[in-house]
C-alpha cells in the first residue's frame, strides 16, 4: 500500500481477486488515488440510500436506471469512491452516457472483461481495508504516547520538533507570524536546503482555511499554532522527493503543536530567546559545518549576512531578558541579540558600510544605560570569533559602573589593562611588594600618605599640581613625599621609581574597584 494507512483505488484495482477480471478504467484515472473505505455490492436503481460516502461499489448493472446520467450524479453526490461494473451481465460495452457521466463528476469507473465472484472482492478487500484501519489506529496511538510523554516531561520546542522529524522522515521548522524560522531539525535534508531564502518561501506558503493542510509553490504541510487563544505561529512539514504526506504525517503534525503550544506556557525561556542565542553560538563557536549554511541560519531569523560586515558587542547589565527583547524589537533585521550567560548579552551586529556599527551601538548604550563593549569590526562571518574575543577583552577591562558609552580596544589603557588583571596573583603580589610598608604605615598612624602618592603620580611628579590638587601647602607636601620615600624605600624624583610605583597603585585601585564591585 502506498502509504501504511488508506486502501485507494489503484490499489483495490491491482489485487488479485479484481486483477483476474482484467479491469480496464474508463473514466477519471487521474483520480484512482481516492480511498476506499469499504466495498458495496449493489444492483438498485437509486443505490445511495445504501451508501455513506468512500466505497467502492461492485455492480454488474442489471438494476441501473434508464438516465445514466442521473445514476452517475447520485454516485458523485454521495462520495463513492468508484464504481465497478461487470460486463456481460446486461452490457457487453460500457453505455457512452454512463462515461460521460462519470467524467463530468470526477468519479473513476471501472470496468471488468472478465466475471469475478463479487463475495471474494468483498472479503479480501474488506480484510485488507480492516487492517489498514488497524494500522493506522495503531500509528495514531504511537503519535499520541509519543507526544504525550514528552509533554509530561516538560520537553521544549527542539525536542518537540526533533520526534516530529523522527517519526516522519520530514524537515520540520517552527516560525512565528513574522516568518523567522526558531526552531528547526532536518532530518536528512541539509540545512541550507531547508532555511535558504526561508522568509520568501514561507511568505508565498499560505496558512491553510483549517487547521492543517498543504500549500504553496513547494506543497508545504502546514498546522497553526497557537498561544492563549490566539495565532503565533506555524509549525512546517517540508516535503521530499520521492515521499508524499500521509494522514499519520497530519497527525504528528498536529500533535507536535499541540505539544510545542503546551511547552510555550510551561518554559520560562522566550522561543526567540533561545533562537537568538543559539544563533550567536553557532556564529561565535563555529558550530555549523559550513559558512553558508550559518548565513542561511542567521537569514531564516531575519538576519541577512550576505554582503554585510559585522561587530560583535557585550552588555552587562542586571535585567538582561528585558533589555534583549528590547533591542531585537528595535534592531530587528540587522542584530542577534542572545544572553551568554557570565559574558553578558551578546549583539552581532550586521551592516553595510565600513563603521556602520557605531551609531546603532551608541543607540544601544543610550537605551541600555550601560556601556557597550565592542569588538573589532570584521568583513567575514568566519572572523566574528575575533570580534567576540576583543569585546571580552574590552568588556573584562572597563570597571562596571561606567558612563553609558561605546568603549572599544583603543579605550583600554594601564588602569582598564591592570583592572581585567586584577586577579593575576602575579599582579596582586606586585602591588603588594610595592606598597605593603605604604598601606601598614597608614593604617597604624591613621595617615594617607596612599592617597597623597596617587595624587602625585597622576600629576606625573609636578609638585605644584599635587599641592593644588591634595589642598597642602607646598611644605606639608614635601613632609609627605619625603615620608613617603622613606617608608617605601624609593627615590620619587625618578622615572624609573614612579613608573613601578604608578602601576601597583592602579593595580591595587583596580583590585579594590573589583571588590566593591562585588
Amino acid at each position: 500500500m502506498s502509504d501504511g494507512e488508506t486502501v485507494t483505488v489503484a490499489e483495490v484495482l491491482a489485487r488479485p481477486v479484481l486483477a483476474r477480471g482484467l479491469p480496464k478504467v474508463v473514466a477519471c484515472r487521474d483520480r484512482l488515488d481516492r480511498p476506499v473505505r469499504w466495498v458495496h455490492v449493489t444492483e438498485w436503481a437509486n443505490p445511495t440510500a445504501a451508501l455513506d460516502g468512500g466505497e467502492l461499489v461492485l455492480t454488474t448493472g442489471i438494476g441501473f436506471p434508464a438516465r445514466l446520467d442521473d445514476y452517475a450524479a447520485e454516485i458523485a453526490e454521495v462520495g463513492a469512491a468508484a464504481v465497478v461494473l461487470e460486463l456481460g451481465r446486461r452490457y457487453r460495452e460500457v453505455p457512452h452516457e454512463l462515461v460521460a457521466g462519470f467524467r463530468a463528476r470526477g468519479v473513476p469507473l471501472v470496468v471488468l472483461r472478465r466475471a469475478v465472484r463479487f463475495i471474494d472482492v468483498t472479503q479480501e478487500l474488506h480484510t485488507l481495508i480492516l487492517s489498514s484501519q488497524v494500522r493506522t489506529l495503531r500509528a495514531a496511538q504511537r503519535v499520541h504516547d509519543t507526544f504525550t510523554a514528552l509533554s509530561q516531561r516538560g520537553a521544549g520546542a527542539e525536542e518537540v520538533v526533533r520526534a516530529a522529524v523522527a517519526m516522519t522522515g520530514h524537515a520540520v521548522v517552527l516560525e512565528n507570524l513574522t516568518h523567522q524560522a526558531l526552531v528547526f531539525a532536518t532530518g536528512a535534508r541539509g540545512l541550507g536546503d531547508v532555511l535558504d531564502r526561508w522568509e520568501p518561501r514561507s511568505r508565498a506558503t499560505p496558512s491553510p482555511a483549517g487547521r492543517t493542510g498543504t500549500g504553496g509553490p513547494e506543497g508545504w504541510l502546514v498546522t497553526q499554532v497557537e498561544f492563549r487563544g490566539a495565532q503565533w505561529g506555524r509549525l512546517i512539514m517540508l516535503p521530499t522527493a520521492d515521499a508524499q504526506f500521509r494522514a499519520e504525517h497530519v497527525l504528528v503534525l498536529e500533535r507536535a503543536a499541540g505539544a510545542v503550544t503546551l511547552a510555550r506556557l510551561t518554559q520560562e525561556t522566550r522561543w526567540e530567546d533561545q533562537a537568538h542565542r543559539d544563533a550567536l553560538l553557532d556564529v561565535l563557536e563555529h558550530r555549523q559545518p559550513s559558512w553558508p549554511e550559518t548565513r542561511a541560519r542567521l537569514a531564516a531569523l531575519g538576519v541577512p549576512a550576505q554582503g554585510r560586515r559585522f561587530v560583535v558587542l557585550l552588555l552587562r547589565v542586571a535585567d538582561r531578558a528585558i533589555l534583549a527583547e528590547k533591542l531585537r524589537a528595535r534592531f530587528e533585521g540587522s542584530a542577534l541579540v542572545g544572553d551568554l550567560g557570565e559574558r553578558g548579552l551578546g549583539v552581532l551586529l550586521a551592516f553595510r558600510e565600513p563603521g556602520g556599527w557605531r551609531p546603532p551601538a551608541e543607540e544601544m548604550a543610550e537605551l541600555a544605560g550601560a556601556a557597550v563593549h565592542a569588538g573589532a569590526e570584521v568583513g567575514e562571518l568566519s572572523e566574528v570569533a575575533r570580534s567576540a574575543a576583543e569585546a571580552d577583552q574590552v568588556a573584562g577591562a572597563v570597571p562596571p559602573h561606567q558612563p553609558p558609552a561605546v568603549y572599544t580596544i583603543g579605550d583600554v589603557g594601564l588602569p582598564e589593562l591592570l583592572y581585567s588583571l586584577r586577579d593575576d596573583p602575579r599582579v596582586q603580589a606586585y602591588a603588594e611588594r610595592q606598597l605593603a610598608a605604604l598601606l601598614s604605615h597608614d593604617h597604624t598612624h591613621g595617615t594617607d600618605l596612599l592617597g597623597t602618592l596617587r595624587t602625585y603620580l597622576a600629576a606625573a611628579g609636578n609638585k605644584s599640581v599635587t599641592a593644588s590638587r591634595g589642598h597642602l601647602s607646598r611644605q606639608a607636601l614635601y613632609q609627605r613625599l619625603r615620608l613617603i620615600e622613606q617608608v617605601v624605600g624609593a627615590d620619587l624624583e625618578s622615572g624609573e621609581a614612579r613608573a613601578r610605583l604608578h602601576v601597583a597603585v592602579t593595580a591595587l585601585d583596580a583590585q579594590r574597584a573589583a571588590g566593591h564591585t562585588g
